[in-house]
């Protein structure tokens, strides 16, 4: 897990810890969410067989050369690149591109249509929404009854596409230009499973939908799916980076969050916007603190704070002042046992990492409570911030 710098200005992430399950484009994505403050718990949900090893893929492509398709989709940019690639270290490049000039190639979305550019072929048509369901619409109307369409696969499903093509009277031939297999050391992973159940993050992010089966896959052997499952659908946010790649969360009825564009950036603008949006925040003692996930902003400056602190002080910030008794906030304590003197300790510990003691409040012979602002009195209602004592 990363370290937090301390008691710096506070980027929109800072105080969050976001978990990454991606393979590919796993550097640029935690890249992002460091530079915006996130701490950050990389466990690698998935591998990908390289293309050159990949015989399934040689098989496609010596079938395509020798009987060719009417229609070919490119889905992926990389997928499309690692195809052409692939088939020239075989030493079927040229032939392939010669197939690809004589076709209908349908390019989904400005990468793929760059990747065939630069590949010294011209796409015949791309959607301007990037969705495939646009492509199958297209194929529809134009009417596929006898066409062979190649599609390239990309390791996610693609519900209804192939079956709609079939039943519409199309043979379709499947290119696996890459597959998604589980990591070969589940090491990271399994971390990255244990922060979820422990309540250590307050994100996760998923690029791919196998990458989801995957960790659910995982969770089962380790006899956790059912718990895995409850934590995304009540305590962290699931970011997907599309609707296809949510479709195996939304099937286990975890809600998820999506960006309008399928890209890295806007998913990590997304969670910049939510992750804030969820954390709590008081007006205490002339301040204004931000709970957030493993650290307080005081004033918008970065205070880093144990677990124990954290464990207090979110249970303080639950019951915004009011006292907490010593034993409420012992039983909050992660393995505290039954001495209230490891409250006194982990209390301590809370207001020297704060910066500034006067925040929480010692109730004599009861407890603490934050020192929480008084807020004015609209006619005859009590304002939130007006305790009893």
């Amino acid at each position: 897990m990363d370290e937090q710098q301390e008691h710096g200005p506070a980027g929109p992430l800072a105080g969050f810890t976001v978990g990454v399950t991606a393979a590919r484009r796993a550097d640029e994505l935690i890249a992002l969410l460091r530079r915006r403050g996130a701490a950050v718990v990389h466990g690698p949900a998935l591998r990908i067989v390289p293309l050159a090893d990949d015989t399934e893929l040689l098989a496609a492509t010596k079938e395509l050369i020798a009987h060719a398709p009417d229609v070919v989709v490119a889905t992926t940019a990389i997928g499309f690149r690692g195809w052409v690639e692939a088939a020239e270290g075989w030493g079927y490049g040229e032939d392939l591109l010669a197939v690809l000039r004589d076709v209908e190639l349908l390019a989904r979305g400005p990468k793929v249509k760059g990747a065939v550019r630069a590949a010294g072929l011209t796409e015949s048509w791309s959607p301007g929404s990037e969705s495939m369901a646009e492509v199958l619409d297209r194929l529809l109307a134009e009417g596929v009854d006898g066409r062979r369409i190649a599609l390239q696969l990309h390791g996610e499903p693609l519900p209804g596409f192939v079956e709609a093509l079939t039943a519409g009277g199309a043979e379709v031939v499947g290119v696996p230009v890459y597959r998604w297999m589980p990591p070969e050391d589940t090491g990271p992973l399994d971390r990255l499973l244990d922060a979820i159940l422990s309540g250590g993050l307050d994100a996760v992010t998923f690029t791919s939908a196998p990458a989801a089966a995957s960790l659910f896959a995982r969770a089962a052997e380790k006899g956790v799916r059912d718990r895995l499952v409850a934590a995304l659908r009540h305590d962290v946010l699931s970011v997907c980076v599309g609707p296809v790649t949510a479709l195996p969360l939304q099937a286990e009825g975890i809600d998820t969050r999506a960006p309008e564009r399928f890209r890295l950036g806007p998913l990590v603008q997304l969670l910049c916007t939510e992750l804030p949006a969820r954390s709590r925040v008081l007006p205490v003692a002339g301040h204004r603190v931000e709970v957030r996930g493993h650290a307080v902003l005081v004033d918008g400056v970065l205070r880093p704070v144990p677990p124990a602190g954290m464990a207090l002080l979110g249970l303080l910030a639950r019951r915004p002042g009011w006292v907490v008794s010593r034993a409420d906030l012992l039983r909050a304590l992660p393995g505290a046992g039954r001495d209230e003197h490891a409250v006194e300790t982990a209390m301590a510990r809370l207001r020297s990492a704060l910066g500034t003691p006067k925040l929480i409040q010692t109730v004599v012979k009861r407890g603490y409570r934050l020192s929480l602002d008084a807020t004015p009195r609209h006619g005859s209602r009590r304002g939130p911030c007006a305790p009893r004592t």
